[in-house]
């Protein structure tokens, strides 16, 4: 096995993310070369996700994998959102070959257990898997699963700002980030998270993933840097469509920089998706 670079959390129905870096991987990010960065957006083709409340929801998980037992929430962030973030990059036709209904929140939600269970056994790194116990995945675990299943030609990772933004600019990308305790209730009409109060100062709850789905706004410094404090990224959560900003908050790059070296940044991608 590889020397990876390992944080865990604690898993909760509501957070299932740890950070695991490769650096066979990272020796294939694409360095940031002064590409123009443009606000761009990318809309998933399935409905928000929830990966808690499953029973009201209808979904047996001891129905979906042998040996799990009915729950009501799971770890599954990184799959709920590799889930959306497939979502965009394949036809409705490739999803429905795949076993991916677009159609019903139901259906996805259960497909994206599905792939959870998947990059649980992918993360080789771990002793547990899902089923039967809920222990979390990475953004690296969850890339293995979708290129095994032949749903993305290759990942890649970003380490900076601007290659986040750079990389936005052709697909969606995922984010494993801490997820700190404030940022549970997100205020103001567009659920950003800069707005709420002193949230640096409250305690980290978990590791959570969430799709990068749009650069919403991007704003350049007199110096031709792009300005962190003013350009928006709006990510996806699976928390249900009630949640945020119909299951969306936002950040600006400033919160990225805060927290760069605890937050991963992979892209699953197709080579036609790749703009060069």
């Amino acid at each position: 096995m590889p020397d990876l670079n390992i944080t865990q959390y604690d898993v909760t129905g509501a957070l299932g993310r740890h950070m695991v870096l490769d650096p066979r991987s990272l020796a294939y990010r694409r360095p940031y070369d002064g590409e123009r960065i443009h606000p761009t957006e990318w809309a998933p083709k399935i409905p928000v996700l929830d990966q808690q409340d499953l029973l009201a929801q209808g979904i047996r998980t001891s129905q979906l994998c042998g040996g799990a037992d009915d729950v009501d929430a799971l770890g599954s962030c990184t799959a709920n959102s590799a889930t959306a973030l497939i979502s965009i990059l394949r036809s409705t036709d490739d999803l429905k070959a795949a076993g991916l209904d677009v159609t019903s929140a139901v259906a996805a939600e259960e497909w994206a257990i599905g792939l959870y269970s998947d990059a649980t056994h992918r993360d080789e790194w771990h002793d547990q898997a899902w089923p039967s116990d809920d222990c979390g995945s990475s953004g690296l675990g969850v890339a293995k699963a979708l290129k095994a299943r032949g749903l993305v030609d290759q990942y890649g990772h970003a380490t900076t700002a601007e290659e986040l933004c750079r990389d936005l600019q052709n697909g969606p990308v995922l984010m494993g980030t801490p997820w700190y305790q404030a940022w549970f209730e997100p205020v103001g009409r567009h659920a950003l998270i800069d707005d709420i109060t002193d949230w640096q100062s409250s305690p980290v709850a978990g590791g959570h993933e969430v799709c990068v789905v749009a650069l919403e706004h991007v704003a350049y410094r007199p110096d031709g840097g792009l300005d962190y404090q003013r350009t928006v990224l709006r990510i996806r959560n699976s928390w249900s469509a009630s949640w945020g900003d119909a299951g969306c908050l936002r950040m600006s790059l400033a919160v990225y920089q805060a927290l760069r070296s605890q937050i991963d940044l992979v892209q699953p991608r197709l080579d036609a998706t790749i703009r060069h």
